[in-house]
């Protein structure tokens, strides 16, 4: 049975849970417990409030796209120490995840129970419930890839015979969400790769002309072609360098260097996040669209949703270059799996002798799987835990905090962004702006106090001692002690130490 309008009614009640779960996790303290949150308020509002002011400010290893929507609200108190801006943005994400994962289920199989199933692996799962209440970027980064894939799949459907109106509409819708998923996290880098790939393909193999196929894909790829070189000309304008892929975490041994325990990592981090049940299912549907795409020709566009796998590179290189182990790196790995298992659901659930048993049955074990292994607002579900990791240290820097916000008078506070951009965020609550530290965006004045010391600069600084091994400041108080001279250490607290100006 088909029902009108499925995919909005879908995102309808993902806006529903999206607000219920921020409401829950609001009320619980966890919205801004990850220090990645607090940080990405932290990058969008400095670009106004800072001792250097400038879109030099978006220059970090972040991509810019969800600090350009965070830019103007964030410089609102109340939406900069809460967040509440970003989290509806991270909200609405989640809606429009849903309501493309859906509408491609329903595009690919017809199956209206694919789709809804799909809909509720989505809905059901606390990992994705608290990330979409957080200002985290992984949901927008989830938005723009399922968009892309759906109208790639859509657009590649378009032959040279329909209307050339109709296609320039469907490319530059499309060519719009490719340049926003390049600027908005390196996992859609090889999503985009893949998925354009696989167009190309699904068209040779339809029988398009191969300058037709070069002309469509050059047209389509122009967009994050230019996304891409754009954020490396400002990358290279605002640090030096074209690309930052290194410097900002501690080597883990356990990783580095190591394919096979890299890869298993991306797998676990993939089953912590989902249950084994959904994983192998769709790793089943997958392998299975992958064969249909590759032998038959009026199948080929079936390999473009396997696109979104692709996200799974960028974990595996990471943790093969000793980047510590994040559950979260497999989020966009883990929202496939949802999506294959409702392409699962709607294709056993095709007429099968007048009977859709298996399919049936394959909803029940997945909603079933999901609520055992995956519980809806479970206060152990691994990113929900890994977003905690934070907090113990949050409450020991209040010591800091009581004892340097009494005592401020304006001199400038030095401090690393690259360690410490979440406890600038915390202490917006005392009034502290941006504008009140000196760190890496402002530049000359940050490479000035570098080289002669902090003592004729500022006023203060903070060192970050223990996390990935302490940060810029603190291994350099260490190798050279005079860089200190005239700071004395006053307090400490959470891993961080906070030095006076005698």
């Amino acid at each position: 049975m088909t029902i009108p309008r499925l995919p909005q009614l879908l995102a309808a009640a993902a806006v529903l849970a999206g607000v219920a779960a921020w409401l829950v996790y609001l009320q619980e303290g966890l919205v801004l417990s990850h220090y990645d949150a607090k940080a990405h308020l932290v990058v969008a509002r400095r670009v106004i409030d800072s001792l250097t002011p400038g879109w030099q400010q978006l220059g970090a290893v972040w991509l810019p796209l969800p600090h350009l929507i965070h830019l103007l609200p964030t410089q609102i108190d109340f939406f900069y120490r809460t967040g509440a801006f970003a989290s509806a943005v991270s909200i609405a994400a989640f809606a429009i995840t849903v309501w493309a994962a859906a509408a491609l289920v329903l595009r690919i199989t017809g199956s209206a129970t694919g789709a809804a199933t799909t809909a509720a692996l989505f809905l059901l799962n606390p990992n994705l419930l608290y990330l979409q209440s957080t200002p985290m970027t992984e949901p927008l980064l989830l938005a723009v890839t399922f968009l892309a894939v759906l109208w790639l799949y859509e657009w590649v459907a378009l032959s040279a015979s329909d209307q050339a109106d109709a296609e320039g509409r469907a490319r530059r819708k499309l060519g719009w969400t490719l340049f926003a998923a390049a600027w908005t996290r390196y996992e859609a880098w090889p999503v985009i790769v893949a998925a354009l790939a696989a167009a190309a393909f699904a068209m040779w193999r339809r029988g398009d002309p191969g300058a037709v196929v070069v002309r469509r894909m050059a047209r389509a790829a122009a967009w994050p072609v230019a996304a891409v070189l754009l954020f490396m000309l400002n990358s290279r304008l605002t640090v030096g360098s074209w690309f930052v892929s290194g410097g900002f975490y501690e080597i883990d041994p356990l990783y580095d260097g190591r394919p096979w325990q890299s890869l298993v990592a991306v797998w676990w981090g993939t089953h912590q996040l989902s249950g084994y049940a959904i994983e192998t299912v769709a790793i089943a549907a997958s392998v299975w669209l992958t064969v249909a795409a590759l032998r038959r020709r009026d199948a080929a566009t079936l390999l473009i949703p396997v696109a979104l796998l692709a996200a799974a590179a960028l974990p595996f290189y990471g943790f093969y270059q000793g980047h510590p182990y994040r559950v979260r790196y497999m989020v966009p790995v883990m929202a496939a799996c949802a999506l294959f298992c409702g392409i699962a659901v709607g294709t056993l659930r095709r007429p099968l002798g007048g009977r859709a048993v298996p399919g049936n049955a394959l909803v029940v074990l997945l909603l079933i799987s999901s609520l055992i292994e995956s519980p809806p607002f479970s206060a152990r579900a691994p990113l929900i835990e890994e977003a905690q990791w934070d907090v113990p240290r949050s409450v020991e820097r209040q010591a800091v905090t009581a004892c340097l916000a009494p005592q401020y008078r304006g001199d400038k506070v030095m401090a690393s962004m690259g360690s410490l951009a979440h406890y600038m965020q915390e202490l917006s609550h005392e009034g502290f702006a941006i504008a009140d530290f000196l760190h890496e965006g402002n530049g000359t004045l940050w490479e000035l106090a570098m080289e002669t010391g902090p003592t004729p600069h500022v006023g203060w600084m903070l060192l970050e001692e223990q996390a990935e091994g302490g940060d810029l400041l603190t291994r350099r108080v260490r190798a050279d002690p005079a860089f200190a001279r005239g700071m004395r250490r006053v307090c400490e607290g959470g891993g961080v130490a906070l030095y006076r100006r005698e």
